[in-house]
Protein backbone atom coordinates (compact mmCIF):
# COMPACT_ATOMS: atom_id res chain seq x y z
CA UNK A 1 0.00 0.00 0.00
CA UNK A 2 1.62 2.93 -1.05
CA UNK A 3 0.20 6.66 -0.11
CA UNK A 4 -3.01 6.48 1.75
CA UNK A 5 -6.07 8.36 0.21
CA UNK A 6 -7.04 11.52 2.13
CA UNK A 7 -10.84 9.64 2.88
CA UNK A 8 -9.45 6.55 3.84
CA UNK A 9 -6.98 8.20 6.43
CA UNK A 10 -9.92 10.80 7.69
CA UNK A 11 -12.09 7.45 8.51
CA UNK A 12 -9.22 5.13 9.90
CA UNK A 13 -8.69 8.63 12.34
CA UNK A 14 -12.29 9.19 12.98
CA UNK A 15 -12.68 5.78 14.27
CA UNK A 16 -8.96 5.53 16.09
CA UNK A 17 -10.56 8.65 17.87
CA UNK A 18 -13.91 6.70 19.06
CA UNK A 19 -11.62 4.52 21.22
CA UNK A 20 -11.68 5.11 25.35
CA UNK A 21 -8.12 7.32 25.75
CA UNK A 22 -6.85 4.86 28.65
CA UNK A 23 -6.79 2.01 26.54
CA UNK A 24 -4.14 1.02 24.66
CA UNK A 25 -4.18 -1.21 21.48
CA UNK A 26 -1.37 -4.01 20.59
CA UNK A 27 -0.65 -4.10 16.98
CA UNK A 28 1.08 -7.54 16.82
CA UNK A 29 4.71 -7.48 17.00
CA UNK A 30 4.72 -3.63 16.83
CA UNK A 31 4.02 -3.28 20.40
CA UNK A 32 1.39 -1.74 22.28
CA UNK A 33 0.18 1.93 21.24
CA UNK A 34 -2.07 4.86 22.92
CA UNK A 35 -5.31 6.18 21.36
CA UNK A 36 -3.17 9.03 20.17
CA UNK A 37 0.23 7.53 19.04
CA UNK A 38 -2.26 5.21 16.58
CA UNK A 39 -3.83 8.20 15.11
CA UNK A 40 -0.21 9.65 14.90
CA UNK A 41 1.07 6.86 12.77
CA UNK A 42 -1.69 7.03 10.28
CA UNK A 43 -1.30 10.28 10.01
CA UNK A 44 2.79 9.95 8.79
CA UNK A 45 1.48 6.92 6.90
CA UNK A 46 4.57 4.72 8.36
CA UNK A 47 4.70 1.42 8.65
CA UNK A 48 2.78 0.83 12.10
CA UNK A 49 0.26 3.66 10.57
CA UNK A 50 -0.29 1.54 7.04
CA UNK A 51 -0.67 -1.75 8.98
CA UNK A 52 -3.64 -0.27 11.38
CA UNK A 53 -5.25 1.14 8.05
CA UNK A 54 -4.77 -2.24 6.25
CA UNK A 55 -6.49 -3.85 9.88
CA UNK A 56 -9.52 -1.13 10.22
CA UNK A 57 -10.26 -1.64 6.29
CA UNK A 58 -10.32 -5.57 6.71
CA UNK A 59 -12.59 -5.12 9.40
CA UNK A 60 -14.74 -3.02 7.43
CA UNK A 61 -15.40 -5.24 4.71
CA UNK A 62 -15.62 -8.49 7.03
CA UNK A 63 -18.61 -6.06 8.51
CA UNK A 64 -19.86 -5.36 4.99
CA UNK A 65 -19.40 -9.14 3.88
CA UNK A 66 -21.63 -10.54 7.05
CA UNK A 67 -18.70 -12.67 8.30
CA UNK A 68 -18.67 -10.62 11.53
CA UNK A 69 -21.95 -10.22 13.90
Amino acid sequence: MSGIPQDVKQLVIYRLDSLPANKKISIGSYGEFSKEELIENVKKENEIGKKIVEIELEFLRAMKEGLLA
